[in-house]
């Protein structure tokens, strides 16, 4: 059998790793595609938490970033990142003085869905010297957040008009539901629906009159299958730059998954089981039961034939296959593919930026908490 052991014995375990190489192909491969497809490329920070990589996208070529809290869009902020969209819906007015705050430095804007949001943004920029750009969060089919009905999404758009202090700028959706496609021609199908609606939803607001620059629609899964419907001009993807288990499972190829989390081999207590180092606390306990993400076990060990960790503890995990216990030797390191890596990167304080077996550098993930 192939070994699996990882040439990173020079880094402690649990730790976050990043193939620098694969990163590179998979960032460059999203970027070719929002050439070709002449739209903007706003990459989803929630993925990653990291300023450096949000930097790196920049000088590939993206237009700004995509972030999920206001503590996010901060620490980016403080690190230089000047144009920021909150991919999401705010409410406090706490949480709106600290986007004003922001709102003063850089090119800001955020998600909204409802008349509250749209009154405690005119309550507390009441003040400022422009208004704040919103986008209209259109539901496409995730059952999450954003407007349905059209008739709704006439009514807030007309409520913004009447503002002083939001100022519409566009529409955004995310077809999350695309990764419970059945297959990819699903994934395809579901994804243009989402797309259509999206970009109706901007041709009903032009005709209120409201000056519809930005319609943006994102989900890795349905980029990386589908097609971008005529109309968007611009796309959100996360997870593409580093990958999961999920994301490689829906394309049918691991070989992308540019993040691992290294492990020791602590256990071989009978003939089929062995116990690693990296649990819950170190991969999350997470995976995806349907569709073409579906992510059976709690991790793939990397450079396997499929060899998947049976289950976690906190800080163990547990898996039972004859043929890798006997490839392997108590303190081998290995690498795991996370199930899902977005919630696995917010464990960690550092990541190493590896390639061909060398350790290039440390990356701190300075926005690992920053979820208020």
């Amino acid at each position: 059998m192939k070994s699996f052991k990882s040439p990173y014995v020079m880094i402690d375990t649990p730790a976050l790793l990043i193939d620098q190489n694969i990163m590179m192909q998979n960032l460059r491969s999203m970027i070719n595609k929002a050439e070709e497809n002449k739209v903007n490329l706003r990459p989803h920070t929630k993925t990653h938490r990291m300023p450096e990589l949000a930097r790196l996208c920049l000088n590939e070529g993206a237009k700004g970033i995509a972030v999920a809290k206001i503590g996010e869009a901060e620490v980016m902020a403080e690190n230089g990142i000047k144009d920021i969209f909150i991919a999401n819906e705010i409410i406090g007015e706490i949480k709106y003085n600290r986007l004003k705050a922001l709102h003063d430095k850089i090119e800001i804007r955020i998600g909204v869905d409802g008349k509250e949001q749209i009154d405690q943004i005119e309550k507390v920029f009441v003040n400022t010297s422009k208004p704040l750009e919103v986008l209209i969060e259109i539901e496409v089919g995730e059952n999450r957040s954003g407007v349905i009905e059209d008739e709704d999404l006439f009514e807030l758009g007309q409520y913004i008009l009447s503002k002083k202090n939001v100022v519409l700028k566009g529409v955004f959706s995310h077809e999350g539901h695309c990764y419970k496609a059945s297959c990819a021609e699903e994934c395809i199908r579901l994804a243009r629906i989402a797309h259509r609606r999206t970009v109706a939803a901007a041709e009903l607001l032009r005709t209120m009159g409201h000056k519809i620059d930005i319609v943006s629609i994102g989900s890795t899964p349905s980029l990386m299958h589908g097609e971008i419907a005529e109309g968007v001009t611009e796309i959100r993807p996360g997870t593409f730059i580093l990958m999961d288990v999920g994301q490689g499972s829906a394309i049918s190829d691991f070989s992308k998954c540019a993040a691992t989390v290294l492990s020791s081999v602590i256990s071989r207590p009978t003939a089929e089981r062995v116990v690693l180092d990296a649990g819950a606390k170190a991969l999350t306990s997470q995976n995806r039961t349907e569709g073409i993400c579906t992510t059976y076990g709690y991790g793939m060990i990397k450079n396997s034939n499929n060899v998947r960790l049976s289950g976690v503890f906190d800080e163990h995990a547990v898996l039972y296959n004859r043929g890798f216990r006997e490839a392997i030797a108590v303190g081998d390191k290995v690498e795991v593919i996370p199930n899902h890596i977005c919630p696995t990167c917010n464990l960690y304080e550092k990541a190493y930026l590896v390639t061909d077996g060398k350790v290039i550098k440390e990356i701190p993930v300075l926005c690992r908490g920053k979820s208020q």
